[in-house]
């Protein structure tokens, strides 16, 4: 334990170094612990960025609301349709370099134009180990990751965020609903809201870590973790049923389980 309370003294110190800080803030895990160590440590000038967009869990985005007014930080909403950006909806392999560039250049815009002159995001040391060209981005643009810069890990920010009664510590790790798509399928708000209608009803079952990934026009493909298998195919009718109304002809359960970014496998199978 004596290791997590030094990287949180790196990171109060770290933050505590800015003068002010704008943190990109979706109402994880991450952005969450960060944000909540950011205002303790500059008060004020510590403020909230977040992002609407299709590609976002409308309750995600509440929940982020709801934390800010609950600590009382200064909170920016920003909207946005990635759909519009030149590209992105052709859903190509830096898909996720061309988002990144957009919204964070518009944080880095809103927040100077409020008097914050330094953005961050919540990458941690686990986040490293995987594709992910919106890195890329954040690095182009100059964005600070002090997470990632002092070594945390999820487990460990899951830890200090329970100590710290946050309400976000045992939440499930997110991701953007685009990540659902085979890279090359185009990505349409039809089917984004298909996707988060279809995650909904499985969180209100009671499957907590779950993706839905989309295949072509009709497919589902549920990845939960492998101990909730038996309990899903309790009611596999009914989700059936439901999908089908959502406009998903077939549903199918992904025998290795929930994992992040299993619509990477193909690139790495490749290189």
């Amino acid at each position: 334990m004596a290791e997590i309370y030094r990287k949180l003294s790196d990171l109060r110190k770290l933050l505590k170094s800015f003068g002010s800080a704008a943190i990109a803030f979706s109402g994880g895990v991450d952005s969450t612990f960060l944000l909540k160590v950011a205002h303790d440590e500059l008060g004020e000038n510590a403020v909230a960025v977040t992002v609407i967009s299709p590609l976002i869990p409308k309750k995600e985005a509440q929940d982020a609301e709801n934390f800010c007014k609950n600590e009382n930080i200064r909170h920016f909403v920003l909207e946005l349709d990635p759909l519009k950006i030149p590209g992105f909806k052709d859903n190509p392999k830096n898909r996720c370099y061309i988002c990144k560039k957009e919204i964070f250049s518009k944080i880095k815009i809103l927040a100077s134009e409020n008097g914050v002159f330094t953005a961050c995001e919540g990458s941690n040391a686990d986040d490293t180990g995987d594709y992910r060209p919106g890195m890329q981005a954040i690095r182009e643009l100059g964005i600070k990751s002090p997470l990632l810069e002092c070594g945390f890990t999820k487990n460990e920010i899951r830890i200090l965020s329970k100590e710290m009664d946050l309400p976000s510590w045992s939440k499930p790790s997110a991701a953007c609903l685009a990540s659902r798509f085979v890279y090359g399928e185009e990505i349409t708000e039809e089917k984004l809201r298909m996707i988060e209608k279809a995650e909904d009803f499985l969180q209100e079952k009671g499957f907590l870590q779950l993706r839905v990934r989309i295949h072509g026009e009709n497919l589902a493909r549920i990845e939960i973790e492998k101990n909730d298998f038996e309990k899903i195919l309790a009611i596999k009718d009914e989700i059936n049923s439901f999908f089908k109304e959502l406009g998903f002809v077939y549903t199918t359960l992904d025998l290795v389980g929930f994992r992040s970014g299993s619509m990477n496998e193909v690139i790495n199978e490749r290189n």
